[in-house]
Formats: structure tokens, C-alpha cells, sequence
């Protein structure tokens, strides 16, 4: 193996590691001048405080002007009590920081571009009448639900397609390897995370040698990753293997709200026959080749068939944001073979920052509040809003057994303090609360009934469900299901269950950070 990865690795672009690589990048620059505007504008702050007239009664108008907008805009009610707290504390900065956030400076293009894309696109894939007939014969919660996303985003329900499901990144990478060697046409790849080393090298051998025989690749990752994992010039070091390359939101030199839109999607479509998703992002943790976190407990599902058409419009709307001349027809067709053993119904979904629908959050709370026996969860996190933490406890007080797997080896000490601050009043309305101890679950799983279930990117976060490109595929009535489930309930013979006991003996720091994070959760 280990001569078979330094092949691999021949491919790849030397890169510089930890303080060398931001030293010697683009992104140390970048940094620099946005301190620079930061200051400027701080600086500009306290000029204003100290030669204004009367500033204190000007900073008490404006202050009470903004808890007034506050109570009246449509935001999260715990999102406004953060606000408010911070605008009580410090209220010109706190209002400039809330003004600034609002009016959402540096991204209006891109919810125009988007919002364009999306009605050039809305007829390109037609919902099939007659399925709807027949998912409303077996029950109207998905004929709902299709109606709803449908109307959010155009995301049909289809048949013949063929649903394999992966309880780790291992059983994912080994079927993908494969698949990538059939394309013959087209292979599309959009992923939070692309990161050096012997998972993205082995793919990289095979996007290089399709490329070379013809095949059209295109690669698309967030742009944050130039920061943490991949040079600034990546893209242009593609070009040398005959890959399309880009970045999503790259970082540049200027204060603007349109980085806390990120593109958390993965999605691998060949042929637009074959198509990908789940949480497995495209780095050697995810197939567990090193360690970070002790054991990497991730999912991901493989479509065959019809459904895939919707993975391949999702992928190709994020990278036409900057093209000139998109093209969608030519790779929209649904496959002519269809697959051996369809069943179900499949619809896969985004969910889009820009458009403040929160596609996401509702397909979960339809999952609760629809079910009848269960519905259980694998998250890496737990920040929720009012809606989400009462639909969860709604769910368990009416009896359905709700169940939630997180991390026992958090990847990030804050957040899964904040995470704990909800086992309390969880716990308490019946919800049973796990934790892996194995190491840590990237999973985002919900199964319910034997009947429905989700998997895809969408964690139980303010990110995930407020502020980052999602998609996630629906199933219902689907073979794997019942795999699903089976999967759900052999991890949990691998966590220790949080009891009040447990809640009581919490350590310090979890319990101090916790009510700390908690004060300004929304803005995570």
C-alpha cells in the first residue's frame, strides 16, 4: 500500500504544513488587511465618541431603535436575545455589527445569481404526476412534503432509482473508486473539505486519467479550504491534469458577510447515472487512514438511477454562480438503463443560505412530528434554535421514541459544550441522548418508522441549518431503510448514554463554557 500511495502522491503539489504553509500564503496577506479595516473602523468608533455632541443620548436613541427592529424582523428568537444582549453591552458596535449582518454587504450578487440560476432551472426537472398518485396512496406525509419542495426548490420525487447505503467512509471510498473507473462521460465532485493525501491522491490518479481519455471533470470545494488544506492556485495546478477546478467564496481582502456563507454540500455524480452523498468529505480522517478524534464514524449514500439528475442540478447551479453562459440541458437527462432493483421513492434536496426558507430544519421536523414509533439521529452537533429543541421534545412527550448519537470524542471542545446544555431539558421531555465513545460521529442521519429517512450534510446546527449550502437525500419506503436503522442501533452498542447523573458530574469546563457559548450560540 504504502508504495501504491507514493505513486499516488507524485501527483499532487508539494504543499507547505501548519505555520510554514500560512506564512508563505496568500491567506497571512488577506488576514492582515482585513485587521487593517477592522481597525479603521474601530478607530472611526472612537472618534465618534469622542467629539460628538450628546453621543450617549444618540447611542440610547439608536440602541432602542434596534431592539424595536429586533421584536419586528423574523429571526429566531434566540438569535434576537443574543442580539439584544450585545447591543446592551456595547450598543454602536454591537447595532454597526447587527446592521452590517443584516443588510448583508458583499453577497447580494450572489443571492441574485443564485435566485437566477434557480428560476432558469425551476421547469428543468419535472415532477412525474403519477408518482406523486402512488406516494399519496401509500401515505400523504411524503405527497406533502414533495408538494413543499417542489415549491421551495424544485426538487422532484422519483422512482426507479436504486439506494445503497454506507455506514462508514471505508465502505463509501471502495465503491467510489470503482464507479469513478466507469465514467465515461462527465464526473462532477462538490466538497466541503478536499485535503492532500492518500484518499484524495487515489482519486486524483483516476480524475487524471479519465480526463486524459476525454472524460469531462470538474472538481468544486469550499473556499475556506485554501486557508486550511489546499494552496490558493489549486485550481490552476488542475488544469495541468486536464480538470475544471474551483473554489467556492475564496477569502479575499475585504470585510463582507458573504463568507458566512459556506458551501457544505458533497456531492460525486458520474454520467449522471451514479451520485453521492452524505457527510464523508474527501480527506484521510473520513475513511479513517489517520486518526483525529479516535474512531471516524461517518455515512454516505450511492443513488443509481433517476434521482441522480437532481444531485447533478444541485452541483451544476453552485458552479454556474460564476460562470457567464451556464449549461444545464445536456447533463440533466434521466439515464436510459434503470437500475435492477429499484424501490421506494427518492428525493434528493439542497438548501440554500440566501433564501431564508430553511429547507433543511423543515424536512427534520416533518420527520418528528409525523412520526409514530421512532425517529433516531446520528449529528456531530447540537445547537439548536426554539423550533427545533421543542419539536424534538414534542416528539418524545407524545411517545415516539426519539434517539440522538453524538460525538464521545468532540472535534471542537465549544461547540460540544454547547451541545451539552441541551441534555437537560432533552432528556428530561423522554428525548435519550448518546454519546460515541469510540471517538467522534460526523454521521447526519434520521430514520424513522422502518418507512423514511435522511442522510446527507445537514447537521443539527445554527451553520448547517441557517447559514451554509446544504443537500441531503430523502427516502421513503427505500430497501436500505432497514439497513439504516440496523446501522443506527450497532452504534449505539458503542455509546454510553447520558443520565441526569451524568449531566450533574459534567466536568467544569464543559459546564462554564456551555452557559458561556450559550449567549451567542446563533452566531456560531
Amino acid at each position: 500500500m504504502k508504495n501504491e500511495q507514493s505513486k499516488i502522491l507524485r501527483l499532487l503539489p508539494k504543499k507547505r504544513k501548519g505555520l510554514t504553509k500560512f506564512i508563505f500564503s496568500r491567506t497571512l496577506l488577506i488576514v492582515l488587511l482585513i485587521i487593517v479595516q477592522i481597525m479603521v473602523i474601530l478607530s472611526f468608533y472612537k472618534w465618534f465618541k469622542q467629539y460628538m455632541p450628546h453621543f450617549e443620548v444618540f447611542q440610547a436613541v439608536f440602541s432602542i431603535s434596534m431592539v424595536f427592529y429586533l421584536f419586528s424582523s423574523d429571526m429566531d428568537s434566540s438569535a434576537k436575545l443574543t442580539w439584544m444582549m450585545l447591543i446592551t453591552l456595547a450598543p454602536i458596535p454591537a447595532t454597526f455589527f447587527l446592521w452590517y449582518t443584516q443588510t448583508d454587504v458583499g453577497q447580494r450578487s450572489l443571492r441574485d445569481r443564485f435566485d437566477y440560476l434557480v428560476d432558469q432551472t425551476r421547469e428543468a426537472l419535472p415532477q412525474n404526476p403519477d408518482t406523486i398518485r402512488r406516494a399519496s396512496e401509500l401515505d400523504s406525509c411524503t405527497d406533502d412534503l414533495c408538494h413543499y419542495l417542489n415549491h421551495m426548490g424544485c426538487f422532484p420525487l422519483f422512482e426507479n432509482t436504486e439506494v445503497t447505503y454506507f455506514p462508514s467512509g471505508e465502505a463509501k471510498f471502495e465503491v467510489l473508486l470503482e464507479k469513478l473507473k466507469k465514467a465515461e462521460k462527465f464526473i462532477f465532485l462538490e466538497y466541503f473539505i478536499i485535503d492532500e493525501g492518500y484518499m484524495w491522491g487515489s482519486i486524483l490518479q483516476i480524475l487524471a486519467e479519465k480526463a486524459k481519455l476525454g472524460v469531462e471533470v470538474r472538481v468544486m470545494y469550499d473556499g475556506m479550504c485554501e486557508v486550511t488544506t489546499l494552496s490558493y492556485d489549486y485550481p490552476e495546478r488542475m488544469k495541468r491534469f486536464g480538470i475544471q477546478c474551483k473554489a467556492f467564496s475564496p477569502l479575499r481582502p475585504f470585510l463582507s458577510t458573504h463568507y458566512n456563507y459556506r458551501d457544505h454540500r458533497k456531492i460525486l455524480v458520474i454520467d449522471g447515472k451514479v451520485g453521492f452523498s452524505g457527510g464523508v468529505n474527501l480527506a484521510d480522517e473520513y475513511i479513517n487512514y489517520i486518526e483525529r478524534f479516535g474512531h471516524w464514524k461517518d455515512t454516505a449514500v450511492m443513488l443509481e438511477g433517476d434521482a441522480v439528475s437532481s444531485l447533478t442540478l444541485l452541483f451544476l447551479q453552485m458552479w454556474n454562480l460564476t460562470e457567464t453562459n451556464p449549461i444545464f440541458e445536456p447533463y440533466l437527462a434521466l439515464p436510459d438503463e434503470k437500475p435492477e432493483h429499484p424501490s421506494g421513492m427518492v428525493m434528493p434536496y439542497g438548501d440554500c443560505p440566501l433564501d431564508g426558507k430553511r429547507v433543511g430544519e423543515s424536512v427534520y421536523m416533518d420527520i418528528l412530528n409525523r412520526a409514530e414509533r421512532y425517529v433516531h439521529i446520528m449529528t456531530p452537533y447540537l445547537i439548536l434554535d426554539d423550533e427545533l429543541q421543542n419539536c424534538l421534545k414534542f416528539a418524545a412527550r407524545r411517545g415516539v421514541d426519539v434517539r440522538i448519537i453524538l460525538p464521545g470524542i468532540p472535534d471542537k471542545k465549544l461547540a460540544y459544550s454547547l451541545a451539552k446544555t441541551h441534555y437537560k431539558f432533552l432528556t428530561q421531555a423522554g428525548v435519550k441522548i448518546y454519546e460515541y465513545t469510540p471517538g467522534f460521529v460526523h454521521a447526519k442521519v434520521f430514520v424513522s418508522d422502518n418507512v423514511k429517512a435522511v442522510v446527507g450534510t445537514i447537521n443539527l446546527d445554527y451553520r448547517s441549518l441557517y447559514h451554509h449550502f446544504e443537500c441531503a437525500v430523502y427516502m421513503h419506503h427505500t430497501d436500505c431503510i432497514p439497513s439504516i436503522e440496523e446501522d443506527f442501533m450497532r452504534t449505539l452498542q458503542k455509546c454510553r448514554t447520558v443520565t441526569p447523573e451524568s449531566i450533574r458530574n459534567e466536568t467544569l469546563f464543559y459546564k462554564v463554557a456551555g452557559k458561556i457559548m450559550k449567549l451567542i450560540a446563533p452566531l456560531m
